[in-house]
């Protein structure tokens, strides 16, 4: 080793951590955090229980990232770390403070915007253009049997009747009892919309009413319709609200218009291809400082793009491999344009409320309470059952282990690390991925399924790692030391 010294010097001092883990990680180690060591045996052993676990590296890596963030949390829990730290409380709820500052920010906006006067409700009512619909939907699914679809007809002729004979005025109380959707409970009522928002074969029935009229039975592809325009005398107040929620989202795309246009924000070429690769390792995208979107001031990066994909719904996140590179454009832009309203928020000295902060601690707290359930550990535990912070130590890292364990023997319930959190605990702490490590584990695991005679991975369905309600577990690219 001593003829590496000069050239572990050189690597030293050009800051380049990963390759210097290249030397200096022993091939027998898959992962290290806060001085513990997950044995490429020990994974492969793991890796083999899981179920139709794929034996590859890009698995492997995962599972050995789920050990990392649980260690850090219980080296945490054993060290005393003060958890209540408010830097680390705002790092691990960025998504949810990020909210909140941008309702604070465009409250400021949409402070001095006139309400509407009741004579503008009146034209607008009339004009047309914006409608407000009640309606009762029996649902019939499109592989419903004929007798269903016969019965379910059956019924809203005989609801439509009930309706007739009241002239209506007993729509409300009627879609209460009988809707199938989401509108049961205020009525029927739809809210207010312009033509183009519901599916043809109930427009084509909704824009031929007039105020207080009801349709004839409706067929959609949802099921069976009674669709009413309810009068302005019965709908005002909600009316006016629908109004004045639409005027505020054209105001709101006005001001962003004019965000992008003043900031001249501009997708780069390939940005769709680079935004697709992104998704597919978020965790190593996290570190990626590649440009997708320039703007006056500044640039939205690849690593800004992982950030937000983690806090929004996870559909976007699947749907990227099929949409175009207009959509992903689209989405690039979107979120450009929000960090460039959080950093106006800034800019403005927004602040969070006293009530603000109660809930984000509150959901915080909530958050590290389950991670304590889950792995049986908690503070006052770990002083009853240890007098020494080695002693701490070693005991919180058995409880990762038997979890762990237990996890990928179906015995426990696999719960991700809130991965904002385990961000922050990353920040602050040391570990590795052994990428020599997990290769050794990807062929022991492989070699110990084959002579155990398994079926091939996807052959068993289903997986006992099943996820628990919350973020997926946050992973990282391999051979990045964070000190």
């Amino acid at each position: 080793m001593r003829r590496l010294g000069s050239v572990l010097l050189v690597f030293s001092l050009a800051g380049c951590t990963a390759l210097r883990d290249v030397f200096t990680a022993h091939p027998a180690d898959a992962a290290r955090a806060a001085g513990a060591v997950l044995s490429a045996d020990t994974l492969s052993h793991l890796a083999v229980q899981v179920k139709g676990m794929p034996l590859q590296a890009d698995a492997l890596t995962r599972l050995a990232n789920v050990w990392i963030d649980y260690t850090l949390f219980a080296d945490a829990l054993a060290r005393d770390v003060n958890l209540q730290d408010t830097t680390l409380i705002a790092e691990a709820t960025w998504p949810v403070i990020s909210q909140i500052k941008w309702e604070r920010f465009h409250d400021r906006l949409t402070a001095n915007r006139p309400h509407l006067t009741p004579k503008q409700i009146d034209s607008a009512y009339n004009a047309g253009e914006l409608r407000a619909f009640q309606h009762i939907l029996l649902q019939v699914p499109p592989n419903s049997a004929p007798t269903v679809d016969a019965q379910k007809k059956t019924q809203i002729d005989g609801i439509l009747r009930q309706v007739i004979t009241a002239h209506g005025a007993n729509f409300a109380a009627l879609a209460r009892k009988y809707s199938d959707d989401g509108t049961k409970a205020s009525g029927g009522y739809l809210g207010i919309a312009a033509r183009g928002k519901y599916v043809r074969q109930f427009e084509d029935a909704a824009w031929q009413l007039g105020p207080g009229e009801v349709s004839a039975v409706v067929r959609s592809p949802f099921g069976y319709h009674i669709i009413r325009r309810p009068p302005l005398a019965e709908v005002r107040d909600s009316f006016a609200l629908g109004l004045e929620d639409a005027q505020s989202q054209r105001l709101d795309s006005i001001y962003l218009a004019g965000v992008e246009n003043g900031r001249k924000i501009e997708v780069v070429s390939r940005a769709a291809a680079r935004a697709r690769e992104a998704v597919q390792n978020l965790d190593e995208s996290i570190h990626d400082r590649d440009v997708l979107v320039t703007y006056r001031g500044g640039s939205f990066r690849v690593s800004d793009l992982a950030r937000w994909l983690r806090a929004l719904d996870p559909k976007i996140i699947q749907s990227m491999p099929q949409a175009t590179d207009e959509q992903v454009g689209q989405m690039l832009r979107a979120l450009t344009q929000r960090n460039i309203l959080l950093e106006q928020a800034d800019s403005a000295k927004v602040e969070l409320t006293p009530d603000d902060w109660r809930d984000i601690h509150a959901e915080y707290d909530s958050a590290l309470a389950i991670v304590e359930t889950v792995l049986n550990l908690k503070p006052a535990m770990l002083h009853d059952s240890a007098a020494t912070p080695a002693a701490r130590e070693a005991f919180a890292m058995r409880r990762v282990n038997e979890w762990l364990a237990a996890v990928v023997n179906g015995q426990s319930r696999f719960y991700p690390m809130p991965p904002y959190f385990a961000d922050a605990l990353r920040a602050k702490a040391s570990w590795s991925i052994n990428p020599a490590g997990i290769e050794r584990a990807v062929d022991q695991a492989t070699a110990e399924r084959n002579a155990a005679g398994a079926p091939a991975p996807g052959g068993v369905p289903g997986t006992p790692m099943r996820p628990a309600p919350g973020p997926a577990p946050t992973t990282t690219a391999p051979q990045r030391r964070l000190q």
